[in-house]
């Protein structure tokens, strides 16, 4: 594992160091002044930026620009991080390397995460002889991209369970496009699959294939897993875009957490269907379950970032302490006020009386 951590972490400092000075933090607009946020998406997938515009939650005041999709959190966040898209979203431990690495980033709200419904988990077929984590040693696990959660949780794991550095570097972690990680576990061409949310739903519901561990076996409970963030410059000229996008993120959180499900569905199904990209199926939507984020409006911590200490120290992407509160705030998040909060208690209340919940309309 050790030698992918690092060629990532020398590929983040090089583009920090080559394109760090490639955005002016301008806002853009379209013809009637509304601001665009450009931004990567994730197939077969609504993320809560898309569901908030959907609802609503922007107020007319930002529209997504959507450039492609991603297939990594790290990739997302260098991106943001030279100015090639204004917002990106990756796991904490990813954003925390990132900043220590000099991208001048803040993270701005927690979008996804693991709770007692939707968690991470590293999964085996039925008849595979890996029974614990110390059988990992010398197998392939599937996951979505380097340098993201799925690797920081199978080192801890791997940690914890008391293996040497030899030991760890033989696990080798191959990198593929979400939706197809399961259906590569079922050919062989890996040991393990790191799957989460409606792809390890759908693994579950097809049957043959069982946990080595989960996140919520790992940590013991639900944690926040990432932020979205922005560039400083960004911040610093656009301070009320970031205000309206951080609080309707915020917002579309929320109204995940307290929809019914087959609402959220439906929802999520309208928007692919919607916007028509090449390639997308709602097939997988079926089988969410929950929002994933345990924290309310996706409030940050330094917790959500000191978990990943000991990951991000022993494979040298940090050599001094880690100051989270340097990289994150929860100043633009509107919902964190008290006020705020009670006001969004009785609107949801009222929405779901009036029967109007899923239109965001």
């Amino acid at each position: 594992m050790r030698p992918a951590l690092t060629i990532i972490t020398a590929a983040v400092l090089a583009t920090v160091a080559l394109t760090g000075c490639g955005s002016r933090g301008e806002a853009r607009t379209d013809a009637n002044g509304v601001t665009l946020l450009s931004y990567m998406g994730w197939a077969d997938q609504v993320t809560p930026p898309e569901l908030a515009e959907n609802l609503g939650f922007f107020e007319g005041k930002v529209k997504l620009d959507w450039i492609g999709n991603t297939n990594s959190g790290p990739q997302d966040i260098q991106t943001a991080a030279t100015g090639q898209v204004d917002f990106g979203g990756a796991f904490a431990g990813a954003v925390a390397k990132l900043a220590a690495a000099g991208a001048p980033i803040t993270a701005v709200l927690n979008y996804y995460g693991s709770d007692e419904k939707s968690f991470g988990g590293y999964y085996v077929t039925d008849d595979s002889p890996i029974r614990s984590v110390t059988d990992l040693v010398g197998k392939k696990i599937g996951v979505n991209t380097l340098g993201g959660q799925n690797e920081a949780d199978v080192y801890e794991a791997l940690k914890r369970a008391g293996l040497n550095s030899q030991q760890i570097d033989s696990v080798q972690l191959i990198a593929l496009p979400t939706p197809n990680i399961e259906d590569s576990l079922r050919k062989g061409q890996i040991d393990v699959a790191g799957l989460t949310g409606q792809f390890q739903q759908r693994a579950l519901a097809n049957g043959g294939v069982r946990p080595v561990f989960t996140e919520i076996d790992e940590f013991g409970g639900p944690i926040n897993g990432g932020p979205y963030v922005f560039r400083n410059d960004y911040i610093e000229k656009n301070p009320d875009v970031v205000r309206t996008f951080t609080t309707g993120v915020a917002k579309a959180l929320e109204w995940e957490r307290t929809t019914p499900r087959d609402q959220v569905i439906a929802k999520f199904t309208q928007i692919i269907n919607d916007r028509h990209r090449a390639g997308e199926s709602t097939e997988s939507l079926k089988y969410w379950l929950s929002v994933g984020v345990p924290s309310r409006y996706g409030e940050l911590s330094d917790g959500d970032f000191m978990r990943w200490e000991r990951w991000l120290r022993d494979t040298d992407a940090i050599d001094g302490d880690l100051e989270p509160r340097k990289f994150y705030t929860n100043e633009f998040n509107a919902m964190l006020r008290p006020e705020a909060k009670g006001t969004t208690a009785q609107g949801e209340a009222h929405r779901k009386g009036s029967g109007t919940a899923d239109t965001g309309n």
